[in-house]
């Protein structure tokens, strides 16, 4: 996989995210430093893992890539500009840009909604296009990733986990974004149909040009689909690099850690 030169779609410098907790003093509370000083970029045509066991941080980054969490300081730039406030023309360019696939497809589909529906429904909230013409594109989306044409009739209760996240994955495709963030997109799924849906991932990725920021506490599962890794530990990337240097060649000691702790690629 060869990783894209182009300039950031999203950059972070210095990000920080931190909590004040219940823990502590009357006038000195705790703070829970969920990210701490996150310098990041993520490009089209690469694919950027970040890795790191529960809690260190990994998903509080994600969701200030996607524009869900401010940060307490530093600076989220889109497209080279300055995006923490952002107005409305760039909420808009933006929720078009960036796209997220969740852990559980089961929970982030509307089950009551035909998966027609369920595709349909970006399209027009952005107002892209007319009927014909949304329909002609969800047809698009479903074989894009690998479903049937008739699954546009049924919900997401009537097909399976694997099926399910590939409604989740075509609907971040809706808007033809320039990046997705995947937030432990395989861990709810079976064993048996995680390396199917990572090798789609991996397709869609070659094939659209998208940007991608997989996120797992699967160093194993990270390696195989990133061009780079991120290694978080409390709140800070601890080592950063091209997936075979830090695979092969981990510089930090809670890298090795990890990789030791995951001998073998899609365990469980």
């Amino acid at each position: 996989m060869s990783a894209s030169t182009g300039s950031p779609v999203i950059e972070l410098r210095d990000v920080k995210v931190h909590h004040r907790t219940r823990t502590g003093g009357l006038f000195r509370p705790g703070t829970v430093k969920a990210v701490n000083g996150v310098d990041f970029t993520i490009s089209r045509g690469e694919t950027v893992g970040i890795v790191g066991e529960s809690g260190c941080g990994k998903s509080t980054l994600a969701s200030v890539l996607v524009g869900l969490q401010a940060p307490t300081s530093g600076q989220v730039l889109f497209h080279g500009k300055p995006a923490i406030k952002r107005n409305a023309a760039m909420r808009k360019e933006f929720g078009r840009s960036v796209s997220v696939v969740f852990q559980d497809p089961a929970t982030a589909l509307n089950p009551r909604m035909t998966i027609q529906d369920i595709l349909t429904d970006p399209l027009q909230v952005h107002g892209i296009g007319n009927a014909a013409s949304r329909a002609a594109k969800v047809r698009e989306l479903l074989a894009l990733v690998g479903l049937p044409a008739s699954a546009a009739e049924v919900t997401p209760s009537q097909v399976s986990g694997g099926q399910r996240q590939r409604v989740a994955i075509a609907r971040a495709l809706a808007l033809d974004p320039d990046i997705i963030v995947a937030d432990e997109p395989t861990s709810a799924l079976d064993v048996s149909v995680r390396a199917q849906v990572l090798n789609l991932l991996s397709d869609l990725k070659t094939q659209l040009d998208l940007g991608m920021v997989f996120i797992s506490h699967d160093i194993q599962t990270v390696r195989y689909v990133s061009d780079r890794i991120c290694v978080m530990y409390f709140g800070e990337i601890v080592e950063e690099g091209p997936a075979a240097q830090v695979f092969d060649n981990p510089t930090n000691d809670y890298t090795r850690k990890l990789l030791g702790a995951a001998p073998s690629l899609l365990h469980t």
